[in-house]
């Protein structure tokens, strides 16, 4: 089986976004609807924290890398810093609709403070199956065109801009995972990145639905029904967590890499758009 690597031509950049920051955002900002919005809420209070300790993990081995993995990695570091940024700033329309987010925030802490206390091989490893989740939930985000609709204009740029750089730099962290673990057999590089992807995707999941449980109930809505309404969202219309089902578990695979699937077309498609909305 041919090794797979980065197509030649990749080039991460960070791009600058072109949003109205002013603009105010309404309560239930994607289509005045409460799961959607609390679906994409619940991600967005995780990300400042989680995109930080993305760019430690990857950051210490980046002086064993030679080109053009050490580029890659500069790029990545552009990058999660600008969405770091963009979603403190998300974070605060969040908050200045009404919401509290003091205890996600805490228990996104905690949770990170256990990642940081593991080996530097552990928390690239937690940080390879984090970046896989985002890398195939932004391309179901972008193949999905029900996925944002109804959002607000500012946001839906917000969570499209996000996705295209998800997926351009999916396979750095992948890749210096490869670099910092070629010492070891095959088999235990396989078998580390596994087991610690079955702990990852409880722990993302289960920090996503209490978050959201954490909405509902500011709202006075965690009722059955409502989660009856979650469920239908995640598995039907737009289903991003069905039309993720066999990405994920492509991870398992022995011969996995982050680049057998090559879908770049999808940033240019929305680079497009982003620049004809972009203010002149």
């Amino acid at each position: 089986m041919a090794i797979t690597t980065a197509p030649a031509d990749l080039s991460i950049t960070s791009r600058r976004l072109e949003i109205d920051r002013t603009a105010g955002s309404p309560r239930w900002w994607h289509g005045n609807d409460p799961v959607a919005t609390a679906f994409f809420n619940a991600l967005s209070v995780t990300f400042p924290q989680g995109e930080t300790f993305f760019i430690e993990s990857v950051r210490r081995f980046r002086d064993a890398a030679g080109p053009p993995l050490q580029g890659q990695i500069n790029g990545f570091i552009q990058q999660e810093a600008m969405h770091t940024r963009e979603h403190v700033l998300f974070n605060r329309l969040i908050e200045q609709a009404g919401y509290d987010t003091t205890a996600m925030q805490a228990h996104t802490r905690e949770r990170i403070a256990v990642a940081r206390s593991r080996h530097p091989i552990a928390q690239l490893a937690v940080t390879i199956a984090l970046e896989h989740f985002t890398a195939i939930m932004a391309n179901a985000l972008l193949t999905e065109k029900q996925s944002l609709a109804g959002a607000t204009t500012e946001a839906a740029k917000l969570w499209q801009w996000h996705a295209i750089e998800e997926i351009e730099h999916k396979a750095v962290c992948y890749d210096t995972y490869l670099l910092a673990t070629r010492h070891l057999r095959k088999i235990k590089r396989w078998a580390i990145r596994c087991e610690v992807m079955l702990v990852v995707s409880f722990q993302f999941w289960n920090a996503n639905v209490r978050y959201m449980a954490d909405f509902f109930r500011q709202d006075g809505i965690d009722t059955p029904r409502t989660w009856w309404r979650v469920w239908k969202f995640l598995f039907v219309a737009p289903g991003m967590l069905r039309r993720i089902v066999l990405p994920y578990l492509s991870f398992y695979l022995p011969g996995f890499h982050p680049w057998r699937h090559d879908d770049r077309h999808l940033i240019a498609a929305v680079e497009r758009d982003l620049a004809n909305d972009s203010p002149a």
